[in-house]
This record gives C-alpha cells, sequence and structure tokens, in this order.
C-alpha cells in the first residue's frame, strides 16, 4: 500500500479571484493634502543646520570630547581646510552652548 500524497491546496484555503468583468464600487477621491505655508527658517536654524553639517562631515576629523572651535582649529593646523564661515560664526556666538558643542557632546566617551 502506498500513502497517499497530499496537494498543496488540501493545507491552504482556497482564494478566489473576482472576475474581470465585474465593476467595483468606485471609491471617491482622497482630498488633496492641506497646502502648507512656506517654511522660513530664521538665521538661528540656518546657522545651527551650517554648523550640524560641519559636525556631521568626518573630513575634518572626529569631534566627541571637544568642541565645535578646538575641531576647527585641529583641522586647520592638519590641512584639512575647514571651512572659514564656521569659524567666524563660532567666534561671533562662542558663549552659546548650543553653538560651541557639537551634535555628540551629551553623549558619554
Amino acid at each position: 500500500m502506498t500513502t497517499k500524497r497530499g496537494l498543496i491546496t488540501d493545507s491552504f484555503k482556497v482564494v478566489k479571484r473576482a472576475r474581470r468583468g465585474t465593476k467595483r464600487a468606485k471609491t471617491p477621491p482622497s482630498p488633496p493634502p492641506p497646502e502648507k505655508e512656506a517654511e522660513t527658517k530664521t538665521i538661528r536654524e540656518e546657522e545651527l543646520e551650517t554648523l550640524r553639517h560641519f559636525d556631521l562631515d568626518w573630513r575634518f576629523g572626529p569631534c566627541t570630547g571637544i568642541s565645535r572651535l578646538q575641531r576647527w582649529e585641529r583641522a586647520k593646523l592638519h590641512g584639512l581646510s575647514p571651512p572659514e564661515e564656521i569659524r567666524d560664526l563660532l567666534l561671533q556666538t562662542n558663549t552659546d552652548p548650543e553653538y560651541s558643542w557639537s551634535l555628540w557632546s551629551e553623549y558619554p566617551l
């Protein structure tokens, strides 16, 4: 006696597809997304965005454990030519910790 081999359809429920000739109920079109007003960034937000890009640029070396100005000076010392606008920005706002410390300053070493 041989055992009966089962078909895959014996294990799974058969799902029949709808015929192409039948009409489906149309869903109403979704409303258009609300128009946003032009997002205007403040000068502070633009400056912080520029500094974040400087933090994420690995061409100027690691940035953990030192301030942004120290990192800029180290990169200049090693001939990596960091952007002068970063140095000017850091010298103007050297008292604000949000400007002087990098993104990674809150993480332990």
